[in-house]
């Protein structure tokens, strides 16, 4: 399997420093990142870590629930995958993903909505990246079926 790479290119201190993330496997961009955007509630035209990650997280877990529900007898419509990632304070110092909410409303055929739930909450457990978020203490799953 492949090997995917980010780097990133940074100068000055935490608060003060400001770096640029560039997605070098794919080419397809670079993008600013600071500290004080970073913890701030706008954005300001910079990424951040938690959104590379809610990227990460949200398309692969599109990827599995397809493959589930196709493992069930469906045919995916559509799927629509938000993921939500918070920074918070760590209790240990510092600070931590303290919580990752995954919000999907998907079509399928051949399904129900009980199969629906299932390939849902299977997908959540089985994604790769679901899997390496395994010490973020709360992944909430809100899946709705339309049919």
């Amino acid at each position: 399997m492949p090997t995917r790479t980010a780097r990133t290119a940074w100068t000055g201190g935490l608060q003060d420093g400001s770096g640029q993330v560039e997605l070098t496997s794919s080419g397809v961009g670079k993008y600013d990142v600071s500290f004080p955007k970073r913890s701030a509630d706008n954005a300001d035209g910079a990424t951040s870590p938690e959104e590379l990650i809610a990227a990460a997280h949200s398309s692969c877990y599109a990827m599995a629930l397809s493959a589930q529900i196709g493992n069930a007898g469906g045919t995916v419509q559509s799927l629509d995958v938000t993921a939500d990632v918070t920074l918070g304070p760590d209790p240990a110092g510092g600070f931590r993903i303290s919580k990752i909410k995954l919000t999907v409303r998907g079509k399928a055929d051949g399904i129900d909505a009980a199969a629906f739930q299932q390939a849902a909450e299977g997908a959540k457990a089985g994604c790769p990246v679901s899997k390496a978020l395994a010490g973020v203490d709360d992944i909430e799953l809100d899946a709705s079926f339309e049919g």
